[in-house]
């Protein structure tokens, strides 16, 4: 069913159907807007994380991040969400959802999201740094929460590479100017 039907047509809790949904009035490009998508995405963000987070704050053993840790989280968090949303070897991945239209340099790639329904809602989110970064970070408090150890490795590793992208772009940017 298309995000248009299922405007058109929703089945409430009793199971008979109204004449619209939740979302009915939001849009009128529903095909642009997956709303439908998105609402499943959220009830799998907060689903995951939700019982993750729950059962690892209810053991007594669990670290809590210090600040610094909370940098790192964050710059792996930007590096990680760049990689899985811009990167040219994470392509891939993300085929199924999205469609290539161009190089945007510095080995990224700019795609939009294709499709309709769930599908769409999968391509908005692998192509929005923004978007994918509460699941990058989820999953890296996550892995923080059961092995602190593992996640300043990781985090470390990923921070590593955000500042030789950030020295990159500054020797590039020095380049040009010099010429």
């Amino acid at each position: 069913m298309s995000s248009n039907e299922t405007a058109q047509s929703f089945r409430n809790a009793e199971g008979s159907t109204t004449a619209a949904s939740p979302w009915a009035g939001y849009t009128d490009k529903p095909d642009e807007m997956p709303l439908a998508g998105y609402a499943t995405l959220l009830a799998a963000y907060g689903t995951i994380f939700g019982a993750s987070f729950g059962n690892l704050l209810s053991r007594s053993d669990v670290a809590n991040p210090r600040p610094a840790d909370a940098v790192m989280l964050g710059i792996a968090t930007h590096k990680i969400g760049r990689i899985i949303t811009k990167d040219w070897v994470t392509s891939p991945l993300r085929a199924p959802f999205v469609e290539y239209v161009e190089s945007a340099g510095g080995g990224e790639v700019k795609e939009r999201s294709r499709g309709t329904g769930l599908r769409r809602a999968v391509g908005d989110l692998l192509t929005c740094p923004w978007c994918i970064a509460p699941w990058v970070a989820g999953a890296l408090y996550s892995l923080f929460l059961i092995n602190p150890r593992a996640a300043r490795l990781v985090a470390s590793g990923f921070t590593s590479v955000a500042v030789s992208d950030f020295l990159q772009h500054a020797y590039t940017a020095a380049r040009r100017e010099s010429t």
